[in-house]
C-alpha cells in the first residue's frame, strides 16, 4: 500500500504542477551594438514591413536569449534556439509578424559571415545532424507548407521557400525537419533535457540588406499563428499551449522575458483579435492625448487587405497612417509649446528638452475594441534624435505611413506584458517593470487554472507550493487510516 500511495501523489503532483501542456520560457537580455541613426533604423523597418508577407513530460522550458529594444542599438531581440544532433546554438530574432522560423544553411555562398551585434554567426548542416531530414517535394508535409506559406519544389526535389523584400533584398532555401532542443523545468528543482520535432527553413541564398554584417544574423524566429510557425506546431501536440507573452525591457540594461505559455497579472486588458487576418490584428478605434480624444476618422482604422493595426516586434519604430499622425503630432505640438524648444531633424519633429521628459509630455492612449486602452508614456512614442545645435533633441518616435496599414513597434510594445491568447484569440498588455519577477500559467489548453510560478529576471521558476502542502497534509491523512 506505501508504494501504491507514493506513485499516486507523485502522480497527482505532476499533473497539478506540470500540467498537459506548460509553458515555456525565453528570457531577453540586451546586447548593444554601433549606433545606427534614426534614418537608419527607418530604413530597416521599411524593409522590415515588405517582408510581412517529439511528445515529453511536461514542464517550463528556459532559452537563452539576447536583445535590444533601442532603436540606436539594433532595434531588434533575438533568442537562441538549438538545432540538429548533435544540437547547435544559432541566434533568431523574434518576430511575431512572421510565421517561419529559419536559419541559415551551410550551404549559403553568399551570406554573412560575422555580424555587428557581436555574436558568432552559425551555419546550419543537415549532414552533419544524425536527426535532420530534408523536406521533399513528395512528402505530405510539404502540401501542408504550400497552404501556409510560400513553397515550391526546386530543382533537387526538396520542398523551397523564398521571399523578396521591398528594397530587392530576400532570402531562398529549403524546408528540413529537426530536432529542437531545450530545457524542461518539469516541477521545483527538477530539470530534464527535452526536445520536439519541428519544420524549419534552410536558407541557402540571401540578397540586399540581409547580408549587411551589421543587421546579421542567424536567422528569424516566427511567431505567427498559422500551422507553420513553432508555437503552432508545438501546441497543435500538446507541448506548449496555444497561447505565448514576452515582456521586453526598454530601459537600464535592456532585456525581458518571452514564455511560450500565458504570464499572469490582474491588470491585464485584453482586446480581441481581428479575425481571418495573416498578421496579429488589432481593432484600433481612437486616439486621446491627455485625455482629449484626437480628431479622427474611426474609418482610417478599420481593417481590410490593405488597412488595419498591426502588432509586430519585429518592427522597431510605430507607424500611424496619415490621417491619425497629422493630429496625434499637433496634439504634442500644442501640449508642450510652452516647455520645449521645437526642432526639425531630417523632417522628423523634435524638441529641446531640458528637464525630465515624464514632467513636459503628456500621456497617450491607444484605445482598442473592448473597451482596452494602451496607456503610452513619452519614452513609447519619443526617441533620441541626432544631434543638432542645442543638444540632443527628443523626437517623435511615430513615423507617418502613405498606406493605410498603421504597425505597432517595440517601441509602444516595451515595459509592458503581452499575452497572444490565441485559444480565445485575443490579445492582452499591462504595464509593468520587466526586471521584476512575473507569475508564469503551467496549465493545459484548457481554460481551467491550475497553477502559477513565478519567473524571476535569471530566468529561475519557483512553483508555488500550496499544492505539494495539500497533498503532503493529504498523505498523512491516508496513511493514518492505512496504517
Amino acid at each position: 500500500m506505501k508504494i501504491i500511495l507514493i506513485l499516486l501523489l507523485a502522480a497527482t503532483a505532476r499533473a497539478v504542477v506540470g500540467g498537459d501542456s506548460p509553458a515555456r520560457v525565453l528570457t531577453l537580455e540586451r546586447v548593444f551594438a554601433a549606433n545606427k541613426s534614426l534614418e537608419v533604423v527607418k530604413a530597416r523597418d521599411r524593409v522590415r514591413h515588405a517582408r510581412m508577407l517529439q511528445r515529453f513530460s511536461g514542464g517550463i522550458v528556459d532559452f537563452n536569449v539576447a536583445g535590444t529594444s533601442d532603436p540606436y542599438y539594433g532595434g531588434l531581440y533575438y533568442t537562441k534556439v538549438k538545432l540538429g544532433s548533435p544540437p547547435k546554438e544559432f541566434h533568431v530574432q523574434i518576430d511575431t509578424g512572421s510565421d517561419i522560423l529559419w536559419v541559415t544553411c551551410s550551404s549559403c555562398s553568399d551570406c554573412p559571415q560575422s555580424s555587428g551585434f557581436g555574436i558568432d554567426l552559425n551555419f546550419f548542416d543537415a549532414g552533419s545532424s544524425s536527426t535532420a531530414s530534408t523536406v521533399s517535394c513528395s512528402d505530405s508535409i510539404c502540401a501542408s507548407i504550400v497552404q501556409t506559406a510560400d513553397a515550391s519544389c526546386n530543382e533537387r526535389n526538396q520542398c523551397g521557400y523564398g521571399f523578396q523584400y521591398g528594397d530587392g533584398s530576400g532570402t531562398s532555401g529549403h524546408y528540413v525537419t529537426d530536432l529542437l532542443f531545450f530545457d524542461t523545468i518539469v516541477g521545483p528543482s527538477m530539470i530534464a533535457n527535452s526536445s520536439a520535432s519541428i519544420t524549419f527553413g534552410c536558407s541557402t541564398h540571401q540578397t540586399g540588406t540581409l547580408t549587411k554584417p551589421d543587421k546579421a544574423i542567424d536567422g528569424i524566429f516566427g511567431f505567427g499563428q498559422h500551422g507553420l510557425s513553432v508555437v503552432s506546431q508545438l501546441s497543435s501536440r500538446g507541448i506548449t499551449p496555444k497561447v505565448f507573452s514576452h515582456c521586453l525591457k526598454g530601459d537600464g540594461t535592456g532585456g525581458g522575458k518571452l514564455v511560450l505559455g500565458e504570464i499572469l497579472d490582474p491588470t491585464m486588458v485584453y482586446s480581441p483579435l481581428v479575425p481571418s487576418q495573416p498578421h496579429y490584428n488589432l481593432d484600433l478605434q481612437s486616439i486621446a492625448v491627455n485625455g482629449q480624444m484626437l480628431p479622427i476618422d474611426p474609418s482610417v482604422f478599420a481593417t481590410s487587405d490593405n488597412q488595419g493595426t498591426i502588432v509586430d516586434t519585429g518592427t522597431t519604430l510605430t507607424y500611424l497612417v496619415a490621417d491619425a499622425f497629422e493630429p496625434f503630432v499637433n496634439a504634442i505640438n500644442s501640449a508642450v509649446s510652452q516647455s520645449t524648444t521645437p526642432v526639425l531633424s531630417k523632417g522628423t519633429q523634435c524638441y529641446l528638452v531640458t528637464s525630465s521628459i515624464s514632467g513636459i509630455f503628456p500621456e497617450v492612449s491607444l484605445n482598442f475594441a473592448g473597451g482596452a486602452a494602451m496607456i503610452l508614456k513619452p519614452e513609447n512614442y519619443l526617441v533620441h534624435g541626432d544631434p543638432v545645435e542645442g543638444g540632443t533633441p527628443w523626437c517623435i518616435g511615430f513615423q507617418k505611413v502613405s498606406n493605410g496599414v498603421s504597425i505597432l513597434g517595440d517601441l509602444v510594445l516595451k515595459d509592458k506584458i503581452f499575452v497572444y491568447d490565441l485559444s480565445k484569440k485575443r490579445i492582452g498588455w499591462t504595464d509593468y517593470d520587466c526586471s521584476n519577477d512575473v507569475n508564469v500559467s503551467i496549465t493545459s489548453s484548457k481554460d481551467e487554472f491550475r497553477n502559477a510560478g513565478e519567473l524571476s529576471e535569471n530566468s529561475s521558476l519557483r512553483t508555488t507550493t500550496n499544492v505539494l502542502q495539500i497533498l503532503i497534509i493529504a498523505a498523512a491523512t491516508i496513511g493514518s487510516l492505512l496504517w
